[in-house]
């Protein structure tokens, strides 16, 4: 079902989505603008999410980016024009306002970075120790 989705996001919208992530059918994308959307290899969107890719107040399409290896938590929201690095965690409830950098773990609202250095494997799970 995975692979469906992925493929219909694709090629009937226009996203770029890479191999093997997994986007919940209860996430949130941006259909506004759908071809902004940009996610990595073996990214997991977790049901209730939400990806924007427009600013309706500053009549603005733009592109947003989220990496590869990354897990965004459920009910998270990704505002327009941000780029979140490869191998990050955004955690549940996040509103991510602000550019983050490659390997970090985010939180809040706005959503700060409360570890970098992390490193994940497939879909944004933790592996190995991590630096603070």
């Amino acid at each position: 079902m995975a692979g469906f989705r992925r493929a219909y996001l694709r090629k009937v919208w226009g996203m770029t989505i890479g191999e093997g992530s997994r986007i919940s059918l209860k996430a949130r994308l941006d259909f506004t603008n759908p071809r902004g959307i940009h996610i990595g290899r073996e990214t997991i969107v977790t049901p209730m999410a939400q990806i924007f890719t427009h600013d309706f107040v500053k009549a603005r399409h733009v592109d947003t980016h989220i990496g590869s290896h990354c897990f965004i938590g459920a009910g998270s929201i990704i505002l327009p024009g941000i780029r979140i690095g490869d191998h990050c965690i955004v955690a549940a409830g996040s509103v991510v306002t602000s550019d983050v950098p490659d390997r970090s773990l985010v939180a809040g609202n706005p959503a700060r970075v409360v570890k970098s250095g992390i490193r994940t494997g497939h879909f944004g799970m933790l592996v190995g120790p991590s630096v603070h």
